[in-house]
């Protein structure tokens, strides 16, 4: 059973930082390619930021040079640093596997909110 499980969101005042994880388990990680997304209230879902089976990242504009995706693949985790948080980051966020040999394997964790307010 494959299984993305996020931690780290919360609730903190501008400026401040947060780190999310995204622990995996039930694929083989490594060849998953893993994303960052968000939804905030009456918004549609987005993808913040991603990075490849072979560690390229990418970032929507709006949180490069404050956010940075990173990967463990030895303890199966994901992570994305988030710095200078702005009330527009406040949202849901979501950690996604997606298999980078297509196959249509794509999962999503349960989401953690994170909330930017003073």
């Amino acid at each position: 059973q494959v299984q993305l499980v996020e931690s780290g969101g919360g609730l903190v005042q501008p400026g401040g930082s947060l780190r999310l994880s995204c622990a995996a388990s039930g694929i083989t990680f490594k060849l998953y390619a893993m994303g960052w997304y968000r939804q905030a209230p009456g918004k549609q879902r987005e993808l913040v930021a991603s990075i490849t089976s072979d560690g390229s990242t990418n970032y929507v504009e709006s949180v490069k040079g404050r956010f940075t995706i990173f990967r463990d693949n030895a303890k199966n985790t994901a992570h994305l640093q988030m710095n200078s948080l702005a009330p527009e980051d406040t949202a849901v966020y979501y950690c996604n596997a997606k298999f980078s040999g297509g196959r249509g394997l794509n999962y999503w964790g349960q989401g953690t909110q994170v909330g930017v307010s003073s």
